[in-house]
């Protein structure tokens, strides 16, 4: 853990901060699959007490990107092809549906929203601002899940996506979403065209690429790190 180092923007709660840098380190594959996370290291490294820690452990806990096990400390996650592969099915067919019911209750606005939601995407990937990309994407696909007008769905798919943030982020970190960017554009104007079967079928083909992509090439390049 000495290459972990502690930033605290301006609004950002301790929690928040080691979470972060916790986070970018697994990422980056500074700490590997099953490397124990020591909770009194951490309070020494940085100088802090280890409640704001022990928050940030079960924050990554339920992202994916930690196992916390009661009394025995914290871990990092390994990552498998068969999370991926699951967790993408599961998501294909909830946020399907979930476009199919949206369809006709997305409004100009809305469209308007996702349309400048994926310029910004567009231009954070152009620039290499990849945290930022992860953040458009992940609000560009809220906007027609919040309009589905099924609560009950979206907060399963809100839960499911949670979870497993990590697989997201790597997609995003890996500057790998120039063809997403582009099934972005045919799911806006599937929407604008009232289109439920292809806005269903298009949001379903979207989360493949993403099965796909992390399966199929980034398994590939951090082989030995996840």
């Amino acid at each position: 853990m000495q290459n972990l180092t502690l930033k605290t923007p301006v609004h950002t709660t301790l929690r928040e901060a080691i979470a972060d840098s916790l986070r970018e380190a697994i990422l980056q594959g500074l700490l590997k699959a099953g490397e124990k996370i020591s909770e009194p290291e951490l309070a020494a490294k940085f100088g802090i007490s280890r409640t704001p820690i022990r928050e940030a452990f079960r924050q990554l806990d339920s992202e994916g990107f930690l196992k916390v096990i009661p009394r025995r400390g914290a871990r990092v996650a390994p990552l498998t092809e068969k999370d991926v592969v699951e967790f993408y099915d599961v998501k294909a067919v909830l946020e399907g549906y979930a476009a199919r019911l949206a369809c006709t209750r997305l409004t100009d606005r809305d469209l308007e929203r996702m349309s400048q939601l994926n310029t910004q995407m567009a231009q954070a990937d152009g620039s290499k601002e990849y945290k930022q990309v992860f953040r458009w994407h992940m609000d560009f696909h809220s906007v027609f899940l919040k309009a589905c007008g099924n609560e009950h769905l979206y907060e399963l798919i809100q839960m499911l996506v949670s979870k497993f943030q990590r697989f997201r982020m790597l997609l995003a970190l890996a500057g790998k979403s120039e063809r997403s960017i582009q099934q972005h554009k045919q799911i806006i104007d599937a929407f604008r065209r009232k289109d439920v079967v292809l806005a269903e079928k298009l949001v379903i083909e979207n989360a493949m690429t993403g099965k796909e992509m992390i399966v199929g090439e980034i398994f590939k390049e951090m082989k030995g790190v996840i």
